[in-house]
């Protein structure tokens, strides 16, 4: 695998290495994308095989432009078109029902697509180049840490990604904010930078959670118990639990926002905003789960509706790893 400097001749070879068939490592503002020809369903097929990841689960598609939507949702609410103008190019994926043109392989079988515009000038610039739809997973392991930076992806990946092209490190740090405009009322399928408070503002009312839907909301992206997880156990902690945790004879690797402690064995500190915490998320988990530790102790975030997003993450994460919340 090549990681490329995002020149425009790069973003034209990589354009048409999308056109035959292969996969692309993609930067977007959130995390570092594996992408596909959407409507290739070989290429599609490509992506679950080198991600290991489970054929019904859906992926999401990346559009040059909102201009693009009607090539492949079979209807757009009013509401859709409002919050696209609001925030795309953005962090947020809109759940529409698919038109019939688009490959079930991508929706995992479902009468709904997920569709977004990153913000990102590398992963425009090769939306424009291609002109058309990319499938654009995370470009990792299934359930595994998200790439953040071009050699997250190498790392995870290898060769089976015919090139990165290097966008630097991701402005967001985790992925989209997902919301399902398929069926009467809209409903928050996967918290991320864009708030219900913020779609709220936008079209009027708040959106549902998912846990209101039971069992009869879409599939998508990231909506696993278990995801976005290192290999060490990670453990989350209450703050005021962090300390008694430390005195486990055992190797603990720290994320935390409180000051350190003489006794951990490696201590990461963790801004203190939403916004820089979930910036600095993927790349803290892959420097702690890269030192051998017996645990990772994460500091749990506070309760409030700003860390909600990065509090998914976590547990998650601790799910993932086959860890426990303490």
């Amino acid at each position: 695998m090549t990681i490329l400097a995002p020149t425009a001749e790069n973003v034209s070879l990589a354009a048409d290495a999308l056109r035959a068939g292969r996969l692309v490592g993609m930067p977007t503002e959130t995390v570092y994308g594996l992408a596909a020809d959407a409507l290739n369903p070989d290429a599609v097929r490509g992506i679950f095989s080198a991600k290991g990841r489970p054929a019904d689960h859906p992926l999401i598609v990346h559009l040059p432009s909102a201009e693009h939507l009607p090539q492949w949702a079979a209807s757009i609410p009013r509401e859709a078109i409002a919050l696209a103008r609001a925030f795309w190019p953005g962090p947020l994926t809109l759940i529409l029902k698919r038109d019939p043109a688009v490959p079930e392989e991508l929706t995992g079988g479902q009468d709904t697509v997920g569709l977004r515009v990153p913000d990102h000038p590398v992963a425009l610039a090769l939306l424009r180049a291609f002109d058309s739809g990319l499938a654009a997973p995370s470009a990792n392991r299934f359930g595994r840490i998200s790439p953040t930076a071009a050699q997250h992806v190498v790392e995870e990946l290898g060769e089976q990604v015919s090139m990165v092209l290097d966008g630097g490190d991701c402005s967001v740090g985790i992925e989209s904010t997902i919301l399902d405009l398929s069926r009467d009322a809209p409903v928050l399928l996967r918290p991320g930078a864009i708030s219900a408070d913020a779609i709220a503002a936008v079209i009027g009312r708040h959106p549902r959670n998912r846990e209101e839907e039971q069992d009869t909301a879409p599939r998508v992206s990231g909506a696993l118990a278990a995801h976005y997880a290192p290999r060490t156990p990670l453990i989350l902690v209450s703050a005021e639990g962090l300390v008694d945790e430390l005195r486990r004879p055992d190797r603990i690797a720290v994320l935390a926002r409180s000051a350190r402690p003489q006794t951990a064995f490696h201590w990461r500190a963790a801004p203190l905003d939403p916004v820089g915490y979930a910036h600095d998320l993927y790349a803290n988990l892959r420097e702690l789960d890269a030192l051998g530790a017996d645990f990772i102790l994460v500091e749990a975030p506070p309760a409030t509706l700003d860390w909600q997003a990065v509090s998914d993450r976590l547990s998650r994460a601790a799910t993932g790893s086959g860890a426990r919340a303490l």
